[in-house]
């Protein structure tokens, strides 16, 4: 069983996915001062167009332009650009034919420079990279995702009834428009034919309000975005392996209860607020195991341990014994410690939200059935736990195993620190928003537990924070003074360091 734990302050709110022995398995962060772009709906104008790279750069109102390659347009627009004609009189779950070779499309003859054009953002900047876009669109639901210009059913891997598979695709080839298709998720597998229809028939009408928005839109304009943080996570997680939805906010308590009783009533009864002490992050362990998680080596229950290195090109695994060593012959031992360390990298890769090419150095073993052994363990592992999709090829001879995962935003190093200046970037430190929440955090958390009700508090910080926190997260300050009815004095102190502070009550 797992618990969805929801911390809302007034700077950022936080999401946790814990089991039942609060092991971290995911977070997810939304600062209130910054644009979650994934997911989000532009009407764009497309600035340039490269053939020789097939890619277009679309101009949506941000920093940097999106770069839309031609495999993310969708056939149906391809073709009616083209003058080809189109498919919408597809029924749902029909394939569209394939193109022969020679009649791959340039992307010269379907866009022009200064048009509008509907574009959704797949990918967030990274690095020196603008937005990947898309026009094969995408609108998750509770059961579903609705591919509304994609006429294709695809079931979730982990649905492996071939009795329910059958009912759940034919479920949707009745209900979906002509033209459209979904994504069947995995918590749909023995859902009520009717929950299935509201979700298809509340998706539909949302992508119709798209398309009516984006014809009234502005260049450049949003013309829809997603849930906010906390629903999306519970839209995307609640099913009967949750055992509880626990925020510490009573205003998001009743959003939840109200969003979770329009969805799925039968949960509704898992909603609860955490109002005690220690913060909702300390009592489950999170703060530590947050920082645990930014760290490039960890250690193994066995005593053994993984080594985590990212570059901007891929992601390297090294697995080390340690001091574990098994109760029979060496083989033995690394055998347990490859398929411990196999669980730990499948967590290790959600919980870090990393994807693209990644290559894990196993153990060596002598025998190929024990690398065979591991290969299905570790596919298994991922199927079962991990909800982004995968592709992994077979150990090698030199006990490595090559493979790719989805990619989805930045990874918790990239949200959470900075470069180190002291070290042009060999290193990292907690950037100064990170540095400023848990300061803040702190603060929260002393004007809890604070007797003296009415004194007035003088918070020293260190000036970068002084100057952010000033700054950016000043109506913080405000909320903490209204909620607590005490006034709050900021004292910017170049005697501490970043990460330290001081509190005085006068």
């Amino acid at each position: 069983m797992k618990k969805i734990l929801i911390n809302d302050a007034p700077w950022q709110t936080r999401v946790a996915i814990v089991q039942e022995d609060n092991e971290l398995q995911n977070i997810y962060f939304a600062p209130h001062v910054q644009e979650h772009l994934e997911r989000m709906y532009f009407k764009g104008i497309i600035a340039s167009v490269l053939p020789g790279i097939q890619t277009a750069f679309v101009d949506f109102g941000q920093e940097k332009a999106g770069f839309l390659h031609i495999s993310e347009i969708d056939r149906e627009m391809a073709a009616e650009k083209m003058g080809l004609g189109h498919d919408s009189d597809l029924e749902p779950g029909q394939e569209h034919p394939r193109p022969q070779r020679r009649e791959r499309p340039e992307i010269s003859k379907i866009l022009r420079e200064g048009e509008p054009i509907l574009v959704q953002v797949s990918k967030e900047p990274i690095y020196e990279k603008g937005a990947k876009l898309t026009t094969c669109f995408t609108l998750p639901g509770r059961f579903i995702v609705l591919m509304p210009n994609i006429p294709r059913i695809g079931i979730s891997k982990k649905i492996e009834s071939r009795e329910e598979r059958g009912r759940l695709r034919d479920i949707l080839t009745r209900r979906l428009p002509k033209g459209m298709g979904a994504i069947i998720r995995t918590s749909c597998e023995n859902a009520p034919e009717a929950a299935l229809a509201q979700d298809i028939a509340f998706l539909v009408h949302t992508w119709r309000s798209i398309l009516k928005k984006f014809a009234k839109a502005k260049p450049k304009e949003k013309v829809y975005e997603d849930l906010d943080l906390a629903l999306a996570a519970v839209r995307d997680n609640l099913d009967d392996d949750i055992e509880a939805i626990i925020t510490d906010s009573k205003h998001l308590q009743h959003r939840i209860y109200r969003f979770v009783k329009s969805i799925a009533p039968e949960h509704t009864h898992k909603v609860k607020l955490y109002e005690s002490s220690p913060s909702l992050f300390e009592r489950y362990d999170i703060e530590k195991q947050i920082d645990r998680a930014l760290q490039k080596k960890v250690h193994l229950r066995s005593g053994g341990s993984i080594v985590i290195e990212t570059t901007e090109a891929m992601t390297v695994v090294d697995v080390n014994t340690g001091r574990f060593t098994g109760r029979s012959n060496m083989e033995d031992t690394i055998l347990k410690t490859n398929l411990e360390a196999a669980e730990e990298v499948a967590r290790q890769l959600r919980l870090r939200n990393i994807g693209g090419l990644i290559v894990i150095d196993f153990i060596d073993m002598a025998t190929g059935a024990n690398r065979q052994k591991l290969y299905r363990h570790f596919e298994k592992i991922l199927k079962e736990r991990d909800k982004f999709q995968s592709v992994v090829l077979k150990v090698s001879e030199f006990g490595l195993v090559q493979m790719t995962r989805k990619r989805s935003g930045k990874t918790l190093v990239q949200q959470l620190t900075d470069d180190c200046s002291c070290c042009s970037g060999s290193g990292f430190i907690k950037s100064i928003q990170t540095e400023s929440y848990e300061l803040l955090q702190t603060l929260a958390d002393a004007l809890k537990n604070s007797r003296q009700r009415h004194a007035e508090l003088f918070f020293s910080v260190h000036p970068a924070i002084f100057e952010q926190v000033t700054n950016i997260e000043y109506d913080s300050i405000l909320a903490l003074e209204k909620e607590f009815n005490r006034k709050i004095t900021l004292v910017s102190d170049d005697s501490l360091e970043i990460d330290q502070f001081r509190i005085e009550i006068r």
